[in-house]
Parts: C-alpha cells; sequence; structure tokens
C-alpha cells in the first residue's frame, strides 16, 4: 500500500497568505507571530507571505475567496470571545463553515486558525500560552498541505504503480 502524505517543506515557488482579524489584537498578533515563526522555521521566506488584515473573523472568509487562486495556501487567524448574546455562534460557526466551503470550492487548503473560546484567558492559552500557538499549528499544516497538494499532479495518483516513494511527515 502506498502512502501519500506531504512535508513540512514548502514546494519551490509556494506562496502562502495569513488572513488575521483586527479584532482582539493581543490575542491575534501572537498567533501571527506564531505563524510566521513557523515558516521562518521550515524555510519558507518571508518575501513568499503575505499578510492580509480585515475587520473581524466574519470577514475572514471573503478574503480566503478572493485570495485563495494566488497561494499555495491560506492561513486563517482570529479569535471570538463567547459573550452575553448568540452573535459568538454566528460568527464563530459561519466564519468555519466559510473558510471550508472556499477550500472545497478552489482546492486550495485553507487552515482555520480562528479560536473560538469561552473567555479571554482560554484565548491566551494558545496563543503562545499554556496550549501552544495556534498560529504555528496552522502555519505547520499549510506547509504540509502546499507539499502533498504539489504531489496530487504526480503518477503516484495514476491507475499505474507508484514508484513506492513514501513520503513523511517529520517534525524538529
Amino acid at each position: 500500500m502506498s502512502e501519500i502524505c506531504g512535508e513540512l517543506r514548502a514546494p519551490a515557488g509556494a506562496r502562502f497568505a495569513i488572513i488575521a482579524s483586527r479584532w482582539n489584537p493581543s490575542v491575534v498578533d501572537a498567533l501571527i507571530d506564531g505563524a510566521q515563526r513557523a515558516f521562518a522555521a521550515h524555510g519558507v521566506a518571508s518575501s513568499a507571505i503575505d499578510l492580509v488584515r480585515v475587520p473581524g473573523a466574519w470577514e475572514i472568509p471573503v478574503a480566503a475567496q478572493r485570495l485563495a487562486v494566488r497561494y499555495a495556501a491560506l492561513v486563517a487567524l482570529g479569535c471570538v470571545v463567547r459573550g452575553d448574546t448568540r452573535h459568538y455562534e454566528h460568527v464563530a460557526d459561519e466564519c468555519a463553515h466559510g473558510l471550508m466551503r472556499v477550500a472545497l470550492d478552489s482546492g486550495v487548503p485553507v487552515l482555520n486558525g480562528v479560536l473560538a473560546v469561552e473567555q479571554h484567558a482560554d484565548a491566551q492559552a494558545r496563543a503562545g500560552g499554556a496550549h501552544g500557538n495556534k498560529g504555528e499549528e496552522v502555519a505547520l499544516a499549510a506547509i504540509e498541505m502546499a507539499s502533498l497538494s504539489s504531489n496530487w499532479g504526480q503518477s503516484q495518483f495514476s491507475a499505474e504503480p507508484a514508484s513506492g516513494r513514501v513520503n513523511r511527515v517529520t517534525q524538529k
């Protein structure tokens, strides 16, 4: 059985976009920093990354839809904190649905790093605190998916027997 997976090495010429909301800036800026560090640590030049800022999480899917044709993968970063109204559910759920729709419609990987949390402390724990940095996690997933996507046109997906080559993801 052949195993087909991506590597934590961006394909030559791959470009990435980080789409980040301006809402909850202390959390989102920490997510952006984590994503940028992860990209740099895995050989992605800063010139191959564009940062697109939008007002809030609600606007991220629209930006993703417009940008998908230009990038190997998109990283969506934001933070929605539960409040006293149902607004939280609308924004968080529809943002996630919109991002998945963009990914499925375009075929471009769209990684969801939009935090949906109960309180600000939960967000801080996931933006470089006790639970790591979600920005870093989704940037790594973006690199892996861009690598996998670059393999999709190769013969290992045809009806012909594959070369037996197995790509494995390794993290340092």
